[in-house]
């Protein structure tokens, strides 16, 4: 691991503090676990509020995004930094709960084809990022800043017009562009990772995680 991480999704640079790979992959999937939960927790609480309150939570939500991707130290290192995390996770969830519930109802096959297939992605990609000896940080900037954009195109037409108001060729495009940053935050983690790095690395595997599942409802789901 280098003496100074200077990169990161607001190219701020963060002191290094010694820490095991095993140790830091354990606390970074330990955030996103509970982002996970957290976001399925306001899928559920959401899932029969109105549209535009559906919408104002995914733009609030892209808008926490924001803050966080370019807010300095604070939003990206210590409690309150997790504590902005969940509330993200949970405003996403809120968001996403009309859609979900209603695939749900309607097309269950399609939610459940989206899981596995965000799972196996994760899995995969998480894997490959790791054993890759190739040093792939300067792909992290380029690929969240289309990840970041990602998000606003993929929560507004969900919210606005249902999953298939995304073309399938944007929804591509979202699948391979977030599949790509999770195998570099992997990569990352394993060669520059230190114990600053732990929120914001969290931060945006989980926005991936998202990512993914929701471009992968959109191609399954045929709409």
């Amino acid at each position: 691991m280098h003496e100074d991480s200077t990169y990161g999704y607001s190219g701020l640079e963060t002191r290094a503090e010694g820490i095991s790979t095993t140790r830091l992959f354990g606390q970074v999937m330990f955030l996103v676990a509970v982002a996970l939960g957290l976001l399925g927790l306001g899928a559920f609480l959401g899932q029969d509020i109105s549209q535009g309150a559906a919408l104002a939570c995914s733009l609030g939500g892209l808008g926490m995004l924001l803050a966080q991707s370019f807010g300095g130290e604070r939003f990206r290192v210590g409690a309150f930094a997790i504590g902005w995390l969940y509330g993200l996770s949970v405003l996403l969830g809120l968001g996403l709960g009309p859609v979900i519930s209603s695939y749900i109802a309607f097309d269950p096959e399609a939610v459940a084809l989206a899981a596995g297939g965000t799972a196996l992605t994760v899995v995969g990609m998480g894997a490959l990022g790791m054993l890759l000896s190739k040093d792939l940080a300067g792909w992290m900037r380029p690929l969240s800043l289309v990840v970041l954009v990602a998000v606003g195109v993929s929560l507004v037409g969900l919210v606005v017009g249902g999953v298939g108001s995304l073309s399938p060729i944007i929804s591509l495009v979202v699948f391979a562009a977030s599949a790509l940053l999770i195998l570099v935050d992997f990569n990352y983690m394993r060669k520059h990772g230190t114990e600053t790095d732990t929120v914001w690395l969290a931060t945006g595997i989980f926005v991936s995680i998202v990512n993914i599942f929701v471009s992968l409802l959109n191609l399954f789901g045929g709409d």
